[in-house]
């Protein structure tokens, strides 16, 4: 993947981060990912894929090749 750095506005920040807050996302990261798929499947490819929206963190935990990823770990 490739870095890119883009300037938001507060009000955008804060709704990411509300997403993230209620665990519907593991990271700021994810949301952008999955917002601008569904902008080119909307606008350019013009179909949906089977995720239908899902995380592809969670994705990849459903299939197992990927262990949890930031979900806190009980104390030992």
């Amino acid at each position: 993947m490739r870095v890119v750095t883009i300037c938001l506005p507060e009000s955008y920040v804060d709704g990411v981060d509300k997403l993230i807050g209620q665990n519907k996302y593991p990271n700021r990261s994810e949301v952008i990912r999955i917002a601008i798929r569904d902008l080119l499947v909307d606008e350019l490819w013009g179909e949906r894929k089977v995720s239908g929206g899902v995380p592809l963190v969670t994705q990849l935990e459903k299939l197992a090749l990927i262990p949890e990823i930031q979900k806190p770990r009980p104390p030992a």
